[in-house]
């Protein structure tokens, strides 16, 4: 898988990075999705799973230019580049679009999921018994999890943990939502929104040249929530990727079968046309985060009515399929250039 790359792929390759990150955030939608219709799941997976105890002797032994090419270091880190660089900008303009226009965001990522499904099935041959309970279940699971009631805030370290681990099954699995399951679990404000904050805040401050946040008991607390998540993260996805590698290795039919179960499913998650429904007290009072932000805690979904706004939010959708179809041309011509 180790290549050279030209500049061009580089780029790209860092806006996928960035396609993942901001996807990764958005309840509902799956970083995972982009990998696949983008054509490097399987490069993804594939240099995640090489971390493993050869890599780390490696490491130990100071063979660091070994290390990196038997990682495929030069895809993942410019990879996640893209990622990081998303959760502090792209992310944050997806924040800002999903408040002010939120049902043509839906509706686009409606339509970039329903590509996705056409991508992943318009080459799908394999199609017995096995395969189709495996669709059926994965469509199951995935429907379920939308209507699952989120649970309280928990900033245990060892809860955090868990949750880095569940939440980057998102860009392991695609369709499945690692954001929406933060959500679910009652952490997603916490740990994407209020720890990240606290690191913006503790690096503006560094380069500022005041180090008042180190008596700031709140602050320090949330680093070490977020150190907590993305080490929790870095586990789960290491992990996810060895898991996945031997399913498809030895189970790629039914695994890409329970994948388009998965994709499915999350429609209902990312259906545009819903009511979010935010966290309240007893007294029924809305509940902020601590930047001010009312805190979703499920959507409530309808049907649209037959009006201008509906016509224009099916256009998006058109968009997103658009999009989808896009990328599927990008990387199809991609490897025929290659070849």
């Amino acid at each position: 898988m180790q290549s050279t790359r030209a500049l061009k792929d580089r780029i790209f390759l860092v806006i996928k990075g960035l396609a993942m990150g901001a996807a990764n955030k958005v309840p509902g939608v799956s970083g995972g999705v982009v990998a696949f219709v983008a054509g490097f799941y399987e490069e993804f997976i594939y240099s995640l799973q090489r971390v493993n105890k050869t890599a780390f002797r490696l490491l130990l032994n100071g063979r660091f230019k070994s290390f990196y090419r038997y990682i495929n270091g030069k895809f993942l880190s410019l990879l996640f580049l893209g990622m990081i660089v998303s959760y502090f900008s792209v992310s944050k303009l997806l924040d800002y679009l999903i408040v002010h226009y939120e049902l043509y965001v839906w509706s686009t990522f409606f339509g970039m999921i329903l590509g996705s499904i056409y991508y992943i099935s318009k080459d799908f041959k394999e199609w017995n018994r096995t395969t189709i309970l495996a669709l059926t279940l994965g469509a199951i699971a995935g429907i379920s999890i939308s209507f699952l009631d989120p649970a309280k805030e928990n900033d245990n370290l060892f809860f955090v943990f868990f949750c880095g681990i569940i939440s980057v099954s998102g860009m392991t699995l695609p369709g499945f939502s690692g954001s929406f399951i933060l959500i679910l679990l009652g952490n997603y404000v916490l740990l994407l929104v209020d720890s990240v904050n606290a690191l913006y805040d503790t690096v503006f401050d560094i380069f500022s040249g005041n180090f008042e946040f180190i008596h700031n008991a709140v602050r320090i607390r949330m680093l070490k929530v977020l150190a907590v998540f993305t080490l929790g993260s870095v586990v789960g996805l290491v992990t996810f990727s060895h898991i996945l590698n031997y399913i498809l290795k030895h189970y790629k039919n039914i695994t890409l079968a329970t994948i388009m179960g998965f994709i499915i499913g999350s429609l209902g998650v990312v259906w545009p046309w819903k009511e979010t429904i935010y966290k309240t007290n007893l007294e029924g009072s809305l509940i902020l985060d601590s930047t001010g932000k009312q805190i979703i805690a499920n959507y409530q979904r309808f049907l649209p009515d037959l009006n201008t706004q509906t016509y224009i939010a099916i256009a998006y959708i058109a968009l997103g399929i658009l999009i989808v179809l896009g990328l599927e041309w990008y990387g199809q011509r991609t490897r025929q250039l290659k070849t």
